[in-house]
């Protein structure tokens, strides 16, 4: 296959899976969608940043799958705490270019790719942060995070992070009870949200979380 056809094969399938979530992209963030996923191949295939080898993989397994949870995104600062690749940092960064996306990370390799993808593709509403998410700072209207640990020490690792108001969206499979009920005082989760992503199978799930206080005054999801 061509790198032409090739292009055109992975912007049908983002296009299809764009349209089954019902996000509405304009062309020239369907294209940096699809610029980010290629550039994440070609380094990966040195710096073996994810799993996922296939670009067409890519486009559900990271495109996809990160914006699935669009939509629950709220407010005008969000921080993607152990971001990898950028994942679903970036995909929401492209989508949204008016909200400040600041993405963490402890990993070098990965930082070196993020900053590359910073530029590369113009990010201009993304920083990138080399630190432990426990030594990171700022307040964030939402926080998301990939399920690197426990919701409870994904919490109390960043919980310092999320703003009085704020979301937390931690981003999941299968969703087990202390998911829900084992969490440090402050925080309580207000929904958990089933994320369908075309073309995959797997169980998704989005568990929203907010400070006991901002739930006290009716801010619940």
């Amino acid at each position: 296959m061509s790198p032409l056809s090739a292009r055109a094969a992975l912007h049908a399938r983002l296009h299809t899976g764009l349209v089954e979530l019902g996000l509405a992209v304009a062309p020239a963030a369907h294209e940096t969608l699809l610029d980010y996923v290629e550039l994440l191949a070609r380094w990966n295939a040195t710096y073996n940043l994810t799993a996922v080898r296939d670009p067409d993989e890519m486009v559900t397994r990271h495109l996809l799958d990160s914006l699935a949870v669009e939509p629950l995104v709220e407010g005008e600062t969000l921080a993607d705490l152990g971001t990898g690749a950028g994942l679903p940092g970036i995909p929401l960064a492209i989508l949204a270019p008016q909200r400040r996306h600041v993405l963490i990370d402890s990993n070098g390799k990965k930082i070196r790719f993020l900053r590359e993808a910073v530029r590369v593709l113009r990010l201009d509403n993304v920083e990138v942060q080399q630190t432990r998410v426990e030594t990171a700072r700022g307040s964030y209207d939402c926080v998301t995070a990939r399920a690197f640990t426990t919701l409870r020490e994904m919490l109390e690792l960043g919980g310092h992070l999320l703003a009085p108001d704020g979301i937390w969206l931690a981003l999941k499979g299968l969703v087990e009870k202390a998911d829900v009920t084992d969490l440090p005082p402050g925080f309580a989760v207000a929904a958990v949200r089933p994320l369908a992503v075309p073309g995959l199978a797997a169980s998704r799930h989005a568990i929203v979380v907010k400070r006991t206080a901002a739930l006290a005054q009716g801010h619940a999801a």
